[in-house]
């Protein structure tokens, strides 16, 4: 590194971003008063001694890699003669001699064969139910979402997934996985909203020392947000997602711990609440987190407030139910990304960035997964996209903590589950004729939005970030409004900058 790179470094650490790198962290003890929240909040520590977990990989993405560029060997696994084999980057071929070298390829060669199997008899020319249920069945003698590998835990959720289709398809009834066909809205046992709050919790805190997957899109909207209202006295941030409110926690101790220029300003936080049958339960814990994003606020001296707004019963969103201030700066924050929502209905996501083109927001902060595309490649195709997405975020996780199988089984459970769920959901409607979205940010930018460009500052913030993970994480910039973090030559999330207004109005 250069004289001046290391300069601006020195600068750049001296100023905003080490207020997100050092107060990122989490707690998971619900306090019992104002005064324990703000204890709890500034207690935050994102650091892990990753010395401490040593153990191999167990690396098998590369597997389905070379599942998916041979495409000889995807036409063996089929049940017909229209296979889609997904694209892929990769050149790797599997060999006979390959898939013997050991007893794990075998069978996670084996488990990638039947689950594509099953794909293509839930759909296509040769669509034939009888065949996927009897698949489906091999497949959960096989596999267990709490034991054994990585393939066969990721085997597991992705044969749940499919047999809610399937049940959804036959008009058959589940006590553990139902699907709703109009928004693709899945429930069981191991979403988010069936397990103990402490379980959410814990598997946030575990998921964010694990990876980088938490703070990538919090930080980066973060930072964009503090550039742009630097000279602004009050602004009003609109949040699809709040959860626990670790994102905005941050951006509240870095407003209030600004050495240079005017006082911080008011910040105004604005949470949507879901409008379904779970909304009381939404309402509530949107209550609490308002509740301690309050007294932390309080205890650093940062002028706060905290307000509701609540979707309709289908979930979308209405412009008109904000209450807006003349004066403030308008933010949009979207959230789609790990641990955000696993199963929120594209209609509403759409509706969400639709209010914000009406209401010309100062900006719109994007985060979320990177997929293939969605188009006329056929359920088969996509499906197998979606497992080798998957299996890299598996690969990632594990080289992350190679010792703690429980805490991983957790993070599995809790979010891994539902969003993979969520996606084969997604593929399926696709495949059945739905004309494919794309990536939330193409939409904005079909949509009029113009991508507003990220400063050194915040390109720099992302590398110091994955600076505290595991070698395998790497940061990638596209355009110059969006960077993309990715696991070795994988994209698995992105986060995006937006606005629709003209610079000539700022």
């Amino acid at each position: 590194m250069d004289m001046d790179m290391d300069m601006d470094m020195d600068i750049v650490m001296d100023g905003i971003v080490p207020d997100l790198l050092d107060f990122s962290g989490y707690s998971t003890t619900t306090p019992t008063s104002d005064d324990d929240a703000g204890c709890n909040w500034s207690q935050w520590s994102p650091l892990v001694n990753w010395e401490c977990f040593t153990g191999d990989q167990d690396d098998f993405h590369g597997l389905i890699d070379s599942i998916m560029a041979d495409h000889g060997v995807v036409q063996e696994a089929s049940s017909g003669d229209g296979c889609n084999s997904a694209s892929t980057t990769t050149t790797t071929t599997t060999t006979d001699d390959d898939e013997g070298s050991t007893g794990d390829n075998s069978k996670g060669l084996r488990l990638v064969h039947l689950l594509m199997a099953a794909a293509e008899a839930l759909t296509g020319g040769n669509k034939s139910h009888d065949l996927a249920r009897a698949i489906l069945v091999r497949l959960k003698e096989l596999v267990s979402p709490t034991e054994g590998t990585n393939m066969e835990r990721l085997a597991a959720y992705f044969t749940e997934a499919l047999q809610g289709l399937l049940e959804g398809a036959t008009g058959a009834h589940s006590t553990t996985t139902t699907t709703t066909n109009k928004h693709y809205v899945i429930s069981g046992p191991h979403l988010d909203h069936n397990n103990p709050q402490t379980d959410m919790l814990a598997a946030f805190q575990l998921l964010q020392d694990m990876s980088p997957y938490v703070k990538f899109g919090h930080f980066t909207a973060n930072q964009a947000i503090l550039e742009a209202v630097i000279h602004e006295r009050r602004v009003h941030i609109v949040d699809y997602d709040v959860m626990e409110g670790a994102q905005w926690a941050s951006l509240i101790q870095a407003l209030s711990s600004r050495k240079e220029g005017p006082p911080g300003p008011h910040l105004r936080i604005t949470a949507l609440s879901r409008g379904n049958g779970s909304g009381r339960r939404s309402i509530a814990t949107i209550q609490e987190t308002g509740r301690r994003l309050t007294a932390f606020a309080a205890s650093i001296g940062q002028p706060f407030s905290f307000h509701q707004c609540r979707l309709d019963p289908d979930e979308t969103f209405r412009p008109c139910s904000l209450k807006l201030v003349r004066g403030e700066a308008l933010i949009f924050n979207c959230m789609l990304h790990l641990p955000h929502l696993s199963y929120r209905a594209p209609e509403s996501v759409a509706s969400f960035l639709n209010g914000a083109k009406e209401l010309s927001p100062r900006l719109v902060t994007l985060a979320e997964e990177e997929v293939g595309p969605v188009g006329d490649s056929g359920f088969v195709s996509l499906f197998m996209d979606s497992l080798y997405h998957y299996s890299s975020m598996y690969d990632s996780l594990e080289d992350g903590f190679p010792m703690q199988g429980c805490s991983r089984a957790l993070v599995e459970r809790v979010f891994l589950g539902p969003r993979i769920t969520g996606s084969v959901a997604r593929i399926y409607r696709t495949g059945e004729g739905e004309e494919g979205r794309g990536s939330w940010g193409e939409w904005l930018g079909a949509a009029g939005f113009r991508g507003v460009p990220l400063s050194f500052s915040n390109h720099l913030q992302a590398k110091l970030l994955l600076g505290l993970f595991n070698d395998g994480y790497e940061v990638e910039e596209l355009r110059n409004n969006k960077l993309v973090l990715r696991w070795k030559s994988r994209r698995l999330f992105s986060a995006s900058v937006w606005t629709s207004i003209l610079d000539s109005d700022l």
